[in-house]
């Protein structure tokens, strides 16, 4: 791996950092969120080629990072909680792929203060871009890192969500069931949580990206915080999962989804 980029300072603690040691077993460790991470991961495998350098926004603990680099993918996996980077180091470490994988601190706003080249392809995987609120920013400064055709993979929260709507309403929270639609964004932790359509994301990225597809993460599927039914029902949640990807790009599904897969490719 090359020396680390020059990487603008954080300057204030993130709301993730506490989350860091419990990311794992409160996400990656459930069924849903194994299945949602398995439906991205084959578009990964899909978009990027051994040899490649991979930059990844909001790395979270590593799973990405080390999914792409076993399959001979060189990434700089970055995030805006320093203990999520340790996080991602370790899990690196233990999977013996520290000569392809580097990971960084830096929040998504501060790309356009990065000295890390150029790179073959991007991702930002499970609404780290649903905390920033200029989308428009990100684009630019992600375009600027990027080299002609390369692909970008944005996995994104979007606003319309049946199975959310349906799941707090039954458990007598309405508040709940409409925060992703309150105009300006919800807050959480100190953050304002943005839910954009794809319709409004695509229109951010679209100077310097085009539109390659689209899919569904988390439509038929049911948000992580249905685990215990999920662990209750899990041959209805098999079922959902197949028919969830052979209909992943099949509208209405990815406007209604927990997660949108939004698969961009840099302009000439």
């Amino acid at each position: 791996m090359t020396a680390a980029p020059t990487l603008a300072a954080l300057g204030r603690p993130s709301p993730f950092d506490a989350m860091a040691s419990e990311y794992d077993r409160s996400f990656g460790a459930g069924a849903v969120g194994r299945r949602m991470r398995a439906a991205t991961w084959r578009r990964l495998d899909a978009a990027f080629r051994p040899g490649e350098r991979v930059l990844e926004l909001n790395c979270g603990t590593g799973d990405d990072a080390v999914h792409l680099a076993e399959r001979g993918v060189r990434v700089l996996a970055t995030d805006s909680s320093p203990p999520m980077v340790e996080a991602t180091r370790a899990k690196v470490a233990r999977a013996g792929l520290d000569a392809l994988v580097e990971a960084a601190p830096l929040a998504i706003e501060q790309l356009a203060h990065t000295a890390a080249g150029r790179f073959d392809g991007a991702l930002s995987n499970f609404g780290g871009l649903n905390c920033v609120s200029d989308l428009p920013a990100v684009a630019r400064a992600l375009a600027a890192l990027l080299r002609p055709g390369a692909r970008a993979l944005l996995c994104v929260m979007g606003p319309a969500v049946p199975w959310e709507w349906g799941w707090y309403l039954a458990h007598g929270e309405p508040g709940k069931a409409a925060r992703r639609l309150r105009r300006g964004g919800a807050p959480w932790r100190g953050l304002t949580i943005r839910y954009p359509s794809i319709g409004e994301t695509r229109r951010a990225f679209a100077p310097h990206f085009a539109q390659r597809r689209v899919a569904a993460i988390g439509a038929l599927l049911p948000p992580t915080y249905a685990e215990a039914w999920a662990a209750r029902h899990p041959r209805m949640l098999a079922a959902l999962d197949r028919c969830e990807r052979r209909l992943e790009t099949v509208p209405p599904l990815p406007w209604l989804a927990d997660h949108y897969l939004l698969e961009l490719e840099r302009r000439a």
